[in-house]
C-alpha cells in the first residue's frame, strides 16, 4: 500500500513531550480539521501573546479564518499583496475521553489536536473571499451555504477573512486507558475512560420563521 502524503517535521512541530503521539500524515491532519469548526488563533500584539477563538474552514491545503474588518489580527495581517502578513499559530482540539487513573498524577484526556504555524494574509480578491465565506458556512454545517442568502456588498465590506497555507503542521493524538504505576494497580479506586462526544439537539425554529418552512434535511442528519 502506498504511503500517504506527509508534512515535513520542523523544530516548531516536533513536540518536546510524548513524541510518539505526533503525526504529520496529511490525511490525519485534514480529518481532525474537518471535524471541527472553532479554532484558536494565536499571534503577538505589542510584544504580548494574544489567543482568540474564531471560526475556520479548510479548502484543500489552506485554512480560512473568519473575522471582522475591525479586528486587530485582520488589520495586522494587511490587505495589500505587498504586506508581509501576520505570523500566527492556529490550534484545533477534540476531546474524546476523560482518562481516570488510580493516581491523580496520571489522570489525562484522550484527544486529537492539530497545530498550524505560518503567516496569515488577508483575502482581498472578491471571488476568493466569497468562496472562502461559503466554505466557512459549509464547514460548520454542510449544505447551509446554498440554503441561505449570500453576503451583499455591505456585508462583504464588513467581513474579513485570513488565509493560512497548511505547510508547517502537526497532529497529536492520545488514545487508550490510564498509565498507572504498577504499585498503584491494587488501590481501590475506579480507573478507566469516560468517553466524550459532541451531540446535536433537535432544531429550534426562529420565533419569526414563516409557517410551512420545514427544517432542512441536513439538520435532521446531524
Amino acid at each position: 500500500m502506498a504511503e500517504g502524503k506527509s508534512f515535513a517535521a520542523t523544530e516548531r512541530t516536533v513536540p518536546t513531550r510524548a513524541r510518539e503521539r505526533a503525526s504529520y500524515d496529511e490525511a490525519t491532519v485534514h480529518a481532525i480539521l474537518d471535524e471541527g469548526y472553532v479554532c484558536h488563533l494565536g499571534f503577538v500584539r505589542d510584544g504580548a501573546p494574544v489567543v482568540l477563538p474564531t471560526l475556520y474552514g479548510r479548502v484543500g491545503d489552506r485554512l480560512y479564518v473568519h473575522g471582522s474588518t475591525g479586528s486587530r489580527p485582520l488589520r495586522m495581517a494587511g490587505g495589500r499583496s505587498t504586506d508581509p502578513g501576520l505570523a500566527v499559530c492556529v490550534t484545533v482540539t477534540h476531546v474524546d475521553g476523560l482518562v481516570l487513573a488510580k493516581s491523580a498524577f496520571h489522570h489525562s484526556i484522550n484527544y486529537r489536536s492539530v497545530v498550524v504555524h505560518g503567516t496569515a494574509h488577508q483575502v482581498t480578491d472578491e471571488e476568493e473571499k466569497k468562496s472562502a465565506l461559503d466554505a466557512l458556512v459549509d464547514h460548520v454545517l454542510p449544505g447551509r451555504a446554498a440554503d441561505s442568502r449570500p453576503a451583499n456588498t455591505k456585508e462583504l465590506a464588513a467581513t474579513a477573512v485570513l488565509r493560512l497555507d497548511l505547510r508547517e503542521v502537526s497532529a497529536k493524538i492520545r488514545t487508550g486507558g490510564p498509565n498507572d504505576e504498577p504499585e498503584d494497580l491494587a488501590l481501590p479506586h475506579w480507573s478507566g475512560v469516560l468517553p466524550v462526544a459532541a451531540a446535536y439537539g433537535a432544531p429550534i425554529p426562529a420565533d419569526d420563521l414563516a409557517p410551512g418552512i420545514a427544517a432542512p434535511g441536513y439538520l435532521s442528519a446531524r
